[in-house]
């Protein structure tokens, strides 16, 4: 079975696409092709501002789902070329959309006889037009409907792509918003947000260098921690969360952070700003994986650290990693066969096939949905 991935995250910086294929059910599969193209600049820009509110939304977001679409579609005609494959052959395509809004089971956001819901912007009827592919989008709906979090919804990608019996290994994806899988060596699977990834390094960044992120950590890496600083970072009340927990722009963005500078007695320079918001990435991730459900043997029976997604290529990042975790090991999953760019796109290409086989795609223990669930709504080539 071939299917595509598409997934476009918070950080907003682009769309990676994958096409693998897949010869037994529940395997990850195999990646023929990858293809990633930018998001227009002003795509980006309606995107940002959707995730506030504002005048003519229905409108705005209507515009910006079929826009979307159309990079999705272009991305699908890069992995078509790439692999010598014809649209017919392709099963599906799993496609992610732009989250906009998150309102699972106790957002704040929420009040008293509030619904709990999450927005993935994307025209999918559209996307099934332009390619010629069945669409399987809206994926995280069905889990929030079901009482989850609708996030992380990874978790069983990565038990079928680094599993290994008998070992503990977590898969930290440093995304926008970074999350975290806890592989047990009894087999059973946790998983959940940890906070900021790359959102606010990348805002922090492009507002003061004009670069839309920090390659490899070097702007960061020129300053200094300001501990002060970190300590106001973490205090804040959502990194106390446990158990089945997500987030994302909507909370970590640069107001949040403009709020805590503005409390902050010194007006540290922007490098060191970004030196500590690395920090604080670091830090988050860190104190997530060892204070996870681990079992009976508890962190310390942690063997391995794979991470994916952009952040995996920011050396501050990784070196934090490292340091903070010692002595257990921190390494892309690239040297477990999977490079870090693909992985994502690769687990919502896995989520359709599993829509196709009428399996479940979501893991209750991690998102604490009242049971396993298939997911996406299905739009027909």
């Amino acid at each position: 079975m071939l299917c595509i991935g598409l997934m476009s995250g918070t950080s907003l910086d682009g769309v990676d696409g994958v096409l693998a294929a897949f010869d037994d059910e529940g395997d990850a599969g195999c990646v023929r092709a990858h293809a990633h193209r930018p998001l227009p600049p002003a795509l980006r820009a309606a995107l940002l501002a959707l995730q506030a509110p504002g005048p003519d939304e229905l409108h705005r977001s209507r515009q910006a789902a079929a826009a979307l679409a159309d990079v999705y579609a272009e991305v699908v005609a890069d992995l078509l070329r790439a692999a010598g494959v014809a649209a017919h052959e392709v099963a599906a395509l799993g496609a992610h959309g732009q989250t906009v809004r998150h309102c699972p089971p106790g957002h704040p956001a929420l009040h008293d006889g509030d619904v709990p819901y999450t927005v993935q912007l994307l025209d999918a009827a559209r996307l099934a037009e332009r390619t010629g592919i069945a669409v399987v989008a809206d994926l995280r709906s069905r889990d929030v409907a079901a009482g989850g979090q609708g996030a992380p919804l990874v978790p069983a990608f990565h038990r079928a792509a680094f599993g290994v019996p008998g070992q503990a290994v977590a898969v930290v994806n440093l995304g926008g918003i970074a999350n975290a899988t806890l592989l047990r060596a009894d087999g059973q699977v946790r998983g959940f947000d940890t906070g900021p990834g790359n959102v606010l390094l990348d805002g922090w960044c492009q507002r003061h260098t004009g670069q839309p992120f920090d390659a490899g950590g070097a702007w960061g890496r020129q300053g200094t921690v300001d501990e002060a600083l970190l300590r106001a970072l973490l205090a804040d009340p959502w990194l106390r969360e446990r158990g089945a927990r997500s987030t994302g722009r909507d909370r970590y963005h640069l107001g949040w952070l403009d709020e805590v500078l503005a409390g902050h007695p010194a007006a540290p320079a922007p490098v060191d700003v970004q030196a500590t918001l690395a920090a604080f990435t670091v830090e988050t991730i860190a104190r997530a994986l060892m204070e996870g459900d681990w079992g009976e043997a508890g962190a310390g029976s942690l063997q391995r650290v794979l991470v994916c997604g952009g952040g995996a290529r920011n050396r501050q990042l990784m070196n934090g990693l490292s340091e903070r975790l010692w002595p257990v090991p921190v390494e892309p999953t690239d040297l477990r066969g999977w490079p870090a760019e693909q992985v994502e796109a690769a687990a919502f290409a896995w989520l359709a096939a599993q829509h196709l086989r009428g399996r479940p795609g979501n893991v209750p223990e991690v998102t604490a949905a009242a049971g396993p669930r298939v997911l996406g709504a299905l739009y027909p080539a």
